[in-house]
């Protein structure tokens, strides 16, 4: 981005944001992210991003279902055993 008008890439974007109207901290954010996109940065690109998340809310949701089974599992044990001893 510091090519011709601006001295950095800060400057630029702080002219952009001024033109805009959108503040400076989110379009540099949105560089950042296309920039990690796109291989030139360093970072998780957007689509692996949700990717991940997603996963890691599938993830909640089997321990959730686990846990229920868990105790669901353990409660008809002991009353399957209560049964026996009567």
């Amino acid at each position: 981005m510091a090519n011709g008008q601006h001295s950095s890439r800060w400057q630029a974007i702080m002219s952009i944001s001024a033109k805009t109207g959108c503040p400076a901290h989110t379009l540099n954010e949105w560089v950042k992210k296309a920039e990690a996109d796109s291989g030139k940065r360093a970072g998780v690109p957007t689509d692996a991003a949700g990717k991940m998340k997603a996963l890691e809310r599938e993830n909640r949701e089997q321990r959730r279902a686990n846990e229920i089974l868990r105790k669901a599992s353990a409660y008809f044990a002991m009353a399957a055993l209560g049964r026996r001893s009567k």
